[in-house]
């Protein structure tokens, strides 16, 4: 069975690959006004999946503070790239880029979800996470909207204070939002960077150095620019 449940979350990672890889590609070869109406289709799934999450808990009676209240980082995410989508503002496509893949993608390798498919809440997982990654590679990759100078800073900064936020909701809920008392029920990436709290320090220096990769690509543009409007 064991092996049955990582094959099919192989194929689902694999399907979603490919459905990002091909909306990326069309916006780069070919952009046009199509792109409007596709950014606010993915904005509407993405909060409709959302939103589909808390309704089933009311419906099975599940709902609680501790765990339900949109706090996780993907769940954040979820809105600020829905917000990114339909405006397509700097800070929301940056905060969408870096926390999307830096976070967010985490959570389709090691996914945290404890149900097979075709099962809703493995389908909401997956749309999710996927949902989020795609959006922050076609408003980036695709659209171009590439992130300014200084973006690691400032999406570093508004980590920390997001951070401080949940640790808040997290002390008044028992909660264990964006995974600050403790790992995962699941095996993760966490588990490597020792025990608490450890693995929240560990967890900042990787976050830190996957922006500043995540960054890289767009370094040597931003720094041509510059060359340019200064001569």
């Amino acid at each position: 069975m064991t092996g049955l449940v990582g094959v099919e979350r192989l194929a689902t990672i694999s399907v979603i690959a490919l459905c990002i890889a091909a909306l990326v590609v069309a916006a780069r070869l070919r952009p046009g006004a199509w792109t409007v109406p596709a950014c606010r289709a993915l904005a509407v799934v993405i909060v409709a999946n959302e939103c589909g999450w808390w309704v089933w808990l009311g419906i099975q009676h599940t709902w609680s503070a501790s765990y339900a209240l949109p706090f996780q980082l993907c769940d954040v995410v979820a809105f600020v790239s829905a917000a990114a989508l339909l405006s397509r503002n700097p800070l929301l496509v940056e905060l969408t880029y870096f926390w999307g893949l830096a976070g967010t993608a985490n959570g389709l390798i090691s996914p945290d979800v404890q149900v097979d498919f075709p099962h809703y809440l493995y389908l909401q997982y997956f749309i999710a996470h996927g949902t989020i990654v795609a959006a922050a590679l076609f408003l980036v990759v695709g659209l171009r909207i590439t992130p300014r100078k200084g973006a690691v800073l400032r999406v570093f900064a508004m980590t920390l204070v997001l951070t401080a936020v949940v640790a808040l909701v997290n002390l008044l809920t028992g909660g264990n939002y964006m995974y600050l008392r403790h790992t995962p029920g699941v095996p993760t990436l966490l588990d490597l960077m020792g025990p608490w709290p450890w693995y929240i320090v560990a967890a900042t220096g990787v976050a830190v150095v996957l922006f500043v990769v995540l960054d890289l690509p767009f370094y040597r543009g931003r720094s041509q620019a510059s060359r340019s409007k200064a001569a």
